[in-house]
């Protein structure tokens, strides 16, 4: 007799493993680098008075933008490519971003939908802030540096659920 998950193995196309296989891959190593920048940009606490004067350094600019851009990568490529890949490979339906998100809480693959969408609005909120809104970078870069273990737990559920489809 076979298991649900045998069943599901076996219906898997080699294109959609592949693809599935790839983007844990890719998720795994964003999430690494990701956290590799949290802790060299957080390493050091700054406040908002502090983050003007700080981004006027090369190397501290930059780790900002590092961390801004992973972040988004990471939330990104999650909730948009290896999610609904995940979904269709657990023959799901597949729809927009916040039922496919809606599903991922109902399967236990993440805490909350909210959460999530709340993440991507930070992640909006820090790519469209400048310098003469520094209050509200500040907060949410800390914000977004506050999320990354969510994002860090969604990889590794990703990973515990989707080993034994692709082996």
């Amino acid at each position: 007799m076979t298991s649900p998950t045998q069943s599901l193995k076996n219906k898997l196309a080699s294109g959609d493993r592949e693809r599935l296989s790839g983007l844990l891959k890719t998720a795994q190593a964003e999430l690494l680098h990701l956290q590799q920048t949290d802790q060299r940009l957080f390493g050091t606490p700054f406040d908002p008075e502090g983050l003007v004067v700080q981004l006027a350094d090369i190397d501290f600019s930059e780790r900002v933008d590092a961390f801004v851009a992973r972040f988004g990568r990471l939330q990104d490529l999650l909730g948009d490519k290896l999610l609904p890949a995940w979904l269709k490979a657990m023959e799901e339906s597949v729809g927009a971003v916040l039922e496919n998100l809606d599903r991922a809480e109902r399967l236990g693959l993440i805490d909350g939908a909210d959460d999530w969408l709340a993440v991507r609005k930070l992640r909006n909120l820090m790519v469209h802030e400048y310098l003469d809104r520094a209050e509200t970078l500040h907060m949410a870069l800390y914000a977004a540096h506050a999320q990354v273990g969510m994002l860090a737990k969604t990889v590794e559920q990703f990973k515990f659920r989707t080993e034994n489809l692709l082996t």
